[in-house]
């Protein structure tokens, strides 16, 4: 087929650059069985109900019913934020002491070495306490040097820093972001020019480094600066090309030149951030991480650590955010009346609950699918940005949604608000390692098409090559792939996913054969845009960022009924998996949709349409029914309850944040039936005092005086729970922020 192989070749070489080997290297490695059979159309679930659960250790179950739970109760979220402005000391030293810090160092350097799950877990729990605090152990153990140093550094830097950093003697930042640099982390200004220098008393061979950096966390308490910037050899001292690339280093922030100390004020939030800067500043290629060999190594490097922070910190700070928003906003609404009637009873209420509670649902089971292949040894590169984006914007739908059901009680910022801080702050995740726009809009197709096309990757190789023969081959197989995926999206497209595999029957071998169905709709459509937009692509980022929706929702209700399934298919929990699995094949639908009606080759997107849905669209979004099942599943004490906002921190006493909407939502379940019977017998005159009601209704032998008891004690701890903070003017002084003309 070389009348057809040779022109694509030519475009190929003329639209896509070349691939470096480092670049390749990560390619290869950065894709699990999901990634790429969801991407090329044809899932075999059988792999998927073969992913092995990888369980907390009972070290690891130990750590986070001890020490993290009794971080958590040190913590007081409003103290931090708006009186200290930075956690306590004693936090600080608790920190250290349990090493915090240490989570994913390995035992042999005196850290916890702790799994993905663990770690997972661990920042969950605190980020249901206190954003800041999470945010604090967070960085550490995801982009920073012991991420670095245990993937690429020295045996030498490996021994003195890891154990130092285990234990807190050295606070570590990694500083990436530049004044002019921040999503496209590739283009740092901050350089290094080779040259000799004095170290330790010898004239040796380093770099001398300039830069200025922003937005690094812990960078003004930090002992140890990890610095990203381009390294320059102009005079040809190592003999080798004059611009060498993105290099990493270990800097002691003791060392002359470094400027580090002042402090941004992300969203108010209390985790120590702020810039650093430097000027020439000499260092010794031994402070390199890996040394001479990784000088101009770096950005694969970064690649590389910043999938941890995408993978496992911020999705368990989302998900921490959205259980602990579940949790009493589904309590709330059953204390909180209007009209006599609980708020969780209006149906406009109930719609919102129902989202609130599916979304985490899903967004948990996405986090539980990943870290099992990270706990494996997988790097799900392209799963790791659909988390990262997915579930912070997730996050901040939920919390939202929670604002908004509690009213005044969410907008009074106040020591009894558990809310409004995570609201403040969730634009700080949906920024951070990755702003979402970009991640959508360009990295999780973009990546995906490489990582798991089985083509494609070879096709531009050969293409830049040159080798005709080769890009022939891989072309003819690419053509014959899609054919063979049009041919799957038609048919089954007819047949509503029928005779399409699944390893099980019933509702939830449907779900499993539409997303076959949907999965080769989505291969089909991939394969026809890269081949008829080539480069165009990269600049249709609203195509590429449709393409990155289904592939998320494909993901995510696999990831529903994995779920589901390894938790043995529990009865009261079927509701979560439709409601779960009902909006991702409608996202994935209208994703699929829009990228027709909007193709670029208009004509080419009717045909597209046409043929992927030869019947119409049809799916829509969970029902009214399973809203009402869901805002009752929330709202109601139950397992299912507790498995949906499992891992979150909770005390249950009366004087806790959020202890005392828990205390007042048992309370107010004991009374409900009681209360319910008054209101038909004998409903509360409204000249009588609640006291002195409870009192006739005695009197009058209507209620027992244990019933009173329980009245009483339920009206007592609502009106507790239901309480907002307000402040003398003095006290406001106090909470206030330095006063800086702009």
């Amino acid at each position: 087929m070389y009348f057809l192989s040779r022109p694509a070749m030519k475009r190929v070489r003329k639209n896509l650059p070349p691939i470096s080997a480092t670049e390749r290297a990560a390619l290869e490695a950065g894709s699990v069985w999901w990634e790429a059979e969801l991407f090329q159309g044809n899932p075999d679930w059988g792999k998927l109900e073969n992913v092995g659960a990888h369980p907390l250790s009972d070290e690891e179950q130990a750590f986070i019913e001890g020490p993290t739970h009794e971080l958590c109760r040190l913590l007081n979220d409003w103290q931090i934020t708006h009186q200290l402005h930075d956690l306590p000391p004693e936090v600080w030293a608790f920190l250290k002491q349990r090493r915090f810090f240490g989570i994913i160092i390995p035992k042999q350097y005196g850290g916890l070495g702790f799994s993905a799950l663990a770690h997972s877990e661990i920042v969950m729990k605190i980020a249901s306490r206190c954003g800041s605090a999470a945010v604090t152990v967070m960085v550490p153990n995801s982009l920073g040097p012991a991420e670095l140093l245990l993937h690429y550094g020295s045996e030498t830097q490996k021994n003195y820093y890891l154990p130092r950093l285990a234990r807190g003697d050295e606070l570590p930042c990694f500083a990436l972001t530049s004044a002019r640099a921040g999503s496209d982390a590739g283009s740092i200004s901050d350089y290094g020019v080779v040259c000799q220098g004095l170290h330790r008393g010898k004239q040796v061979l380093g770099l001398r480094v300039s830069w200025q950096k922003r937005y690094i966390t812990l960078a003004p308490v930090a002992t140890v600066l990890g610095l990203a910037f381009r390294a320059y050899d102009p005079d040809g001292l190592l003999g080798g090309e004059v611009d060498l690339g993105i290099t990493c280093a270990l800097i002691p922030t003791a060392t002359e030149g470094v400027q580090i100390g002042e402090r941004h004020i992300p969203l108010d939030m209390a985790f120590l951030n702020g810039p650093t800067t430097g000027s020439e500043v000499f260092v010794p290629l031994e402070w390199i991480i890996g040394g001479e060999a990784n000088l101009g190594r770096g950005w694969p490097m970064l690649m590389d650590s910043l999938a941890a922070g995408r993978g496992i910190s911020l999705p368990a700070l989302g998900v921490g955010y959205s259980k602990m928003a579940c949790f009493t906003t589904g309590a709330y609404t059953r204390l909180r009346q209007q009209f006599g009637v609980p708020l969780a009873r209006f149906e406009g209420v109930e719609e919102v609950l129902a989202r609130m509670a599916g979304l985490t649902y899903m967004m948990d089971a996405g986090r539980r699918l990943t870290l099992s292949a990270l706990d494996s040894g997988e790097q799900p590169a392209v799963v790791s940005a659909i988390l990262k984006h997915y579930l912070t914007e997730g996050a901040r739908t939920v919390v939202t949604a929670a604002m908004d059901l509690h009213g005044g009680r969410g907008i009074c910022v106040g020591p009894r608000n558990y809310l409004a801080l995570a609201y403040q702050s969730l634009p700080v995740a949906i920024t951070v390692e990755g702003a979402n726009i970009l991640t959508r809009n360009l990295i999780i197709f973009g990546q995906g098409a490489l990582r798991c096309h089985p083509h494609l990757l070879a096709e531009v190789e050969a293409a830049q090559s040159g080798d005709l023969a080769c890009f022939d081959r891989h072309f003819t197989a690419h053509l014959r792939y899609l054919l063979k995926n049009s041919g799957r999206s038609f048919w089954s497209a007819l047949s509503f996913g029928r005779g399409l595999p699944s390893p099980v029957v019933g509702f939830e071998g449907r779900y499993y054969q539409h997303l076959g169905r949907y999965s080769a709709a989505f291969a089909f459509l991939s394969d026809v845009a890269l081949l008829s937009l080539g480069g165009e692509l990269k600049r249709r980022e609203r195509i590429s960022a449709r393409f990155a929706d289904a592939l998320a929702y494909l993901f995510f209700a696999s990831a529903l009924l994995k779920r589901f399934a390894a938790e043995g298919r529990p009865k009261s929990d079927r509701v979560l998996l439709q409601w779960g699995c009902d909006y991702c094949l409608y996202q994935i639908e209208q994703a699929l949709l829009a990228l027709c009606q909007n193709f670029p080759r208009r004509g080419l997107g009717l045909v597209l349409q046409r043929w992927v849905f030869p019947l119409g669209v049809w799916r829509k979004p969970p029902s009214d029914a399973l809203d009402h099942a869901l805002a009752r599943l929330i709202t109601e004490d139950g397992e299912a309850r507790q498995r949906l906002c499992d891992g979150l921190y909770q005390c249950g006493q009366k004087e806790d944040l959020c202890g005392r909407i828990e205390v007042a939502f048992q309370a107010q379940l004991l009374a409900e039936p009681i209360q319910r019977r008054l209101s038909q017998v004998s409903p509360q005159p409204f000249d009588l005092e609640y006291a002195e009601w409870l009192e006739k209704l005695l009197q009058e032998s209507l209620i027992t005086s244990a019933e009173a008891r329980l009245l009483r004690e339920a009206e007592r701890a609502v009106q507790e729970a239901i309480q907002v903070d307000s402040f003398k003017a003095e006290e406001l002084r106090l909470c206030s922020v330095p006063n800086r003309a702009a």
